[in-house]
């Protein structure tokens, strides 16, 4: 890299010359990739579509996106990194971006955010300045860029101030998808972001604090820090909603991972077709972490105890496993903790093994074809079938929810009468594919899977709105990273379901991970400060001793409420906030969103759902209340508050879904009610 001189022409147009320079390199780089000619490289047709399948997603990460900064930032070391101490080191000049790019040369002209000695443009501060003589921030319109500001952290006669091209970049208006927020991160949250892939991190953030930023940016940087082993295990990104995974999808991509995987809890637990759907006294019990041994109780009670001895005829020889043998080897495949279906598969060959044993105390010489022989015997099968049979999940669910006898044997001293009752089927259903599953059920049917069959493990896992898990799904997600390591993010005032989480703690030890390191983020990037202090006043009443978010905006945005009946004045303020640049969200109950939808189109504006990507044309989203949780706008119109809490079962969880809907603007909120305003709100 260069010396970090004095530059001899203007300071801008030398920073012009290097970003041409850079996607010059990038599409060289690329075009590389795509001249590659792998016919004499690759051993069969497999190997040749593996690493075609990798050419390609190679080309699509050196994809040079046009209105995307390649570098936001530069540092100027005031020594060569790993040589402070050295007398006379020179210092050099680092570019930082999204992703690695390097000249024909092999030198780099764009080093990768997550690479070391990109850490201090995050971390670095007038107080430990971390060997920068100058950080620079770059200032862009679209993809060309237009102004830059200097920090010369090791200049003490230079006043410590804040970045306003930080401040704009937090605030630039939102349209369309998630983006990332590379170039902004903050030293708290790269903490997070570069914690290693060992460890379990759960944060804990309110509204605004970046945690779903924080959560896909740890992804990017543990994929670039130990990509090997990630390639191997996997990744996993799990969101509340697929209108929530719409919304985020394209922030990994734009950092050039392709490879991470999205997915909803339902979609992880999706073994049956899920047709119906639980009252919240049921859904309560079928999340409760008591269900996981009703349904172990429930697992192991298929196997008996064998009375009768096992007879293998071979040749002209009989061998003969008594009864009380065959028990000794039951209990001790019971005593080992083993998968249902792994112990039912190990029992056949200890079956076979006893009667290798005999074979040679009698003088017989038998090898293990001889054994697997036995153990496919047919009176062994038919020993097995009776002692271990096996257990299909779904219809032993099934038959806990219509049978109350079967259910009373095994919730015993688990679950009271009333919450069997309340479990039971009203109808039974004839069979597994014409039974209404709800959610839970399907949740308890991966419960039972993973009894019968271990799940496989991935390398790391994400868990984004976790607070709205019921025990029983973090479950689910805790048998996906069994061996690996996990991300949790969420928070506790955001929690609207029956069963939200009561405490981080709690969660962790329900997914397995209670070593897990718990993280708070308190300063708040999104939410303008009269907007989030309007919002926190129902914190005393949905989440006490939570602390509420402070807004480090400088930019205070708009607050206004307004008291009017019907849906005109939505329409007229729907119209008022469009005539701003950005998107504009209008949240509404669920209940009102299809008499809002009518008045919308008879007054020509035409919105979109959540999860549908906004456009210059197009930038408003009609949103329910149930679906707001996680996706942000610049300007948000909350219409009627009261029917948001009145639509909930009970008033905690209405005001934590108001908490929510208050909390999704980025630069104004103007609140219409015709009805009185929720006494929480003061």
């Amino acid at each position: 890299m260069s010396t970090p001189v004095d530059d001899p022409l203007d300071p801008l147009s030398r920073e012009r010359s290097h970003l041409a320079g850079s996607r010059a390199a990038l599409r060289a780089m690329r075009e590389d990739v795509e001249s590659l000619d792998i016919s004499d490289v690759t051993a069969n047709w497999v190997n040749a579509e593996v690493l075609a399948r990798q050419i390609d997603d190679r080309i699509k990460a050196l994809a040079d996106l046009s209105d995307t900064p390649l570098f936001f930032g530069r540092l100027d070391y005031l020594h060569a990194p790993g040589a402070e101490q050295a007398e006379g080191a020179e210092g050099e000049r680092f570019y930082i971006g999204r992703r690695h790019v390097h000249d024909a040369e092999g030198d780099p002209m764009v080093i990768d955010w997550r690479a070391p000695v990109s850490q201090p443009f995050y971390r670095a501060s007038k107080k430990d300045p971390l060997d920068i003589g100058l950080r620079r921030r770059f200032g862009y319109t679209g993809g060309d860029l237009t102004a830059y500001e200097d920090e010369h952290l090791s200049d003490p006669a230079e006043a410590t101030r804040t970045s306003k091209l930080l401040q704009q970049e937090i605030e630039r208006p939102r349209v369309g998808p998630m983006r990332d927020i590379v170039a902004t991160i903050q030293p708290e949250q790269d903490e997070i972001v570069r914690s290693g892939l060992g460890g379990t991190v759960c944060v804990q953030g309110g509204p605004g604090t970046g945690k779903t930023a924080v959560g896909l940016h740890r992804v990017a940087y543990l994929l670039y820090a130990h990509r090997e082993r990630l390639a191997r295990t996997g990744t996993l990104v799990i969101g509340p909603n697929k209108s929530f995974l719409h919304y985020i999808e394209q922030v990994l991509p734009a950092l050039g991972e392709l490879t991470v995987r999205q997915a909803t809890v339902d979609d992880l637990v999706a073994h049956v077709e899920v047709r119906g759907a639980d009252d919240s006294t049921a859904a309560v019990v079928k999340g409760d972490a008591r269900m996981a041994e009703v349904l172990r109780r429930a697992v192991y009670a298929h196997v008996s105890m064998p009375t009768e001895p096992v007879v293998v005829v071979r040749g002209s020889r009989r061998w003969r496993v008594p009864a009380y043998e065959l028990e000794e080897i039951v209990r001790e495949l019971l005593d080992r903790d083993i998968r249902y279906g792994a112990a039912r598969e190990a029992l056949p060959q200890r079956i076979a093994h006893a009667v290798l044993v005999q074979m040679e105390r009698s003088g017989e010489a038998p090898d293990d074809r001889v054994q697997d022989a036995v153990a496919r015997n047919s009176a062994v099968k038919a020993a097995v079938k009776a002692i271990w049979p096996p257990v299909d999940p779904a219809k032993l669910v099934l038959r806990l929810l219509t049978d109350a006898d079967f259910l009373a044997e095994h919730a015993a001293e688990i679950l009271s009468e009333d919450e069997q009752k309340t479990i039971l089927w009203a109808k039974p259903a004839r069979s597994v594919k014409s039974a209404k599953w709800s959610a839970a059920d399907a949740v308890l049917i991966d419960e039972v899977n993973d009894l019968v069959s271990r799940t496989a493990s991935l390398g790391h896992v994400v868990l984004d709105e976790a607070q709205d898990l019921s025990p029983m799904q973090y479950r689910a997600v805790g048998r996906r990273c069994t061996t690996g390591s996990a991300t949790i993010l969420g928070d506790l005032a955001q929690g609207t379901t029956p069963w939200a989480t009561r405490s981080w703690d709690e969660a962790l030890a329900h997914l397995g991970k209670s070593e897990g390191v718990i993280e708070e983020l308190t300063a708040g990037f999104r939410v303008p400060t009269d907007v989030i202090a309007y919002a926190s006043r129902l914190l005393p009443h949905i989440a006490p001793g939570l602390a509420p978010v402070a807004s480090i905006r400088e930019n205070p945005g708009f607050f206004e409420i307004r008291e009017a009946p019907g849906t005109a004045e939505v329409v007229s303020a729907c119209g008022e906030l469009l005539r701003q640049e950005g998107s504009v969200g209008l949240i509404a109950a669920d209940a009102r969103i299809p008499a809002l939808a009518e008045a919308l189109t008879e007054a020509g504006l035409t919105y979109l759902a959540p999860g549908e990507e906004t456009t210059r044309q197009t930038r408003l989203t009609l949103v329910p209340a149930s679906l707001a949780k996680g996706l942000e706008y610049d300007y948000v119109l909350l219409d009627e508050p009261q029917a948001v809490v009145d639509g909930e079962p009970d008033e905690r969880t209405g005001l934590r879904r108001l908490y929510v809907a208050l909390t999704r603007a980025v630069s104004g909120l103007v609140v219409v009610h015709g009805a009185g305003l929720p006494a929480q709100l003061g």
